[in-house]
């Protein structure tokens, strides 16, 4: 039977009907399926933070900040990245080198941007998770936004977070490494200081002769045990275990470096009662982090020793437990200095996790 002519014009409508709900379903289904798939893609390998036996509650416990390998392995890379200084000269691992605890070996000062030179002793980074406030006078109160002052200080990083994040952007890896870190590309100063925090925040130094000793796996030298002893005794009081820093602010009688005028903890409170007053340093891998003080003024442990011993320089805010100083005859010194020795985390110096996964690893002194 022939179709009637005025009927053609309407199959036609419904044929097209048809073919564009199709079309919508089939648009609906592939959208759905790029989020499915997005969403499968988006699956971090969670890490779990470690807690060495014996140590206290951590400060800082990524609970606002996801610890997975991924964001791990994107702070490691911005780490090590040239791209987070103004002239692509000084990443952060320029002032923090892994051999030597991540702190600057052999200089009092660290060179920044433009022949800028630091005006304190870089300090090693192990353990940042257990600190509340940051750098020697305590004027960073959280571990993500520590790099900030670095990053921006015109004789260090001197970058700006602009063009820091402009020239990630350009990068296709980052683009890679964000989405894996945190599910879409989007680069932002946010995220960027998460994952740097998530790579200082799990840098972990407690495999020390001494935490073996401490577990019952290692055994002391008669030198080392004596050490201890002594330490116990005279040094414990400020480097308390098993951190062996008790993250106060004390002067302990170094009268200002000559040209610096660093006032430490005064120049965050505007006390003068914090005159002179820098944090306590930890003690673990002491031995491997020459020169000391907050401004790098001492070049040996011996030296350290002799400042206590009698060149404290009196003042109306030095720390009452120095004001007869720790006396100590040489043998004492010997020993005592024997057992910071014991604190040298050599696992921590030369684990690849920590290094930079684009260079192969470089000569480094022998340091003990």
């Amino acid at each position: 039977m022939p179709i009637c002519s005025a009927s053609v014009p309407l199959m036609n409508k419904w044929f097209t009907i048809t073919i564009l709900l199709f079309t919508v379903i089939a648009c609906v289904a592939f959208t759905d399926g790029c989020k499915k798939n997005s969403a499968a893609y988006y699956k971090p390998t969670v890490l779990k933070q470690e807690i060495p036996e014996g140590f206290p509650e951590p400060n800082y416990k990524f609970e606002n900040n996801p610890l997975t390998q991924e964001g791990f392995e994107l702070g490691r890379k911005l780490f090590y990245d040239g791209k987070l200084s103004k002239d692509g000269n000084f990443p952060c691992a320029s002032c923090h080198q892994q051999f030597a605890a991540f702190s600057t070996y052999d200089h009092n000062f660290s060179h920044g941007f433009n022949n800028g030179l630091t005006t304190r002793n870089a300090p090693g980074l192990w353990n940042l998770a257990w600190q509340k406030e940051f750098h020697l006078d305590g004027g960073i109160n959280h571990l993500e936004v520590q790099p900030l002052a670095p990053l921006t200080a015109p004789n260090e990083m001197a970058e700006t977070l602009e063009n820091i994040i402009h020239k990630l952007k350009q990068d296709t890896s980052y683009k890679r490494m964000f989405r894996r870190a945190f599910g879409t590309e989007e680069i932002n100063s946010q995220r960027m200081l998460k994952a740097l925090a998530q790579f200082t925040g799990s840098l972990i130094s407690a495999d020390s002769k001494y935490d073996r000793y401490k577990k019952g796996l290692a055994e002391f030298t008669p030198y080392e045990e004596r050490g201890y002893q002594l330490f116990k005794a005279k040094c414990a009081g400020c480097h308390s275990e098993p951190l062996f820093t008790d993250l106060s602010y004390r002067n302990i009688g170094l009268p200002e470096y000559p040209g610096v005028h660093d006032k430490g903890r005064m120049k965050v409170t505007g006390n003068t009662a914090d005159s002179l007053k820098f944090k306590v340093p930890s003690l673990r891998n002491v031995a491997v982090t020459p020169p000391y003080m907050h401004d790098g003024r001492i070049s040996s442990l011996r030296g350290c020793l002799e400042h206590y011993n009698s060149k404290i320089v009196q003042s109306p805010t030095l720390d009452p437990l120095l004001t007869n100083g720790i006396l100590l005859d040489r043998y004492q010194m010997i020993d005592l200095v024997a057992f910071l020795r014991t604190l040298t985390d050599t696992l921590f110096l030369k684990n690849p996790r920590f290094a930079d996964p684009e260079q192969k690893p470089v000569f480094s002194p022998d340091k003990h």
